[in-house]
């Protein structure tokens, strides 16, 4: 699958995030291994700490459907009543995610359109992630 095509299920799964406190919608796109896309939207709650990240909804549904391998992800965000985007990088705790369940050299597009984004690998964005790998 191109970056483009995996940008563009960021961008669709973003218009169904749950940010009523932040105002501030993300879409990610998760590419497993056998080219399967798991898609995930921010989702908010009053209690902050309870709150989901993107990312985080998106490998929490892969792994409830029984996957383990993944290649790259692709986050779009932004404010959810303008139409460009900004670079959406993972938080730390998503980047941890990421960290339990990937190699190093997964990829993480940010991504403001399909024709402007940068690829990182996740070990560029956390260096030194906690893991028993």
């Amino acid at each position: 699958m191109n970056l483009e095509t995996l940008i563009r299920e960021a961008e669709d799964v973003r218009r169904f995030s749950y940010a009523p406190y932040s105002r501030f919608t993300v879409g990610a796109a998760l590419l497993a291994s056998d080219d399967t896309v798991y898609r995930g939207c921010n989702v908010e709650n009053a209690s902050f700490a309870l709150s989901l990240c993107a990312e985080r909804t998106a490998f929490c549904s892969a792994i409830a459907d029984g996957q383990r391998h993944f290649v790259a992800i692709a986050i779009v965000g932004g404010e959810e009543t303008q139409d460009h985007l900004e670079y959406c990088f993972p938080c730390g705790s998503c980047r941890q995610v990421m960290t339990e369940f990937c190699e190093s050299d997964f990829e993480i597009i940010v991504a403001k359109s399909c024709n402007d984004y940068t690829v990182y690998t996740l070990k560029e964005l956390l260096p030194h992630g906690f893991s028993l790998k």
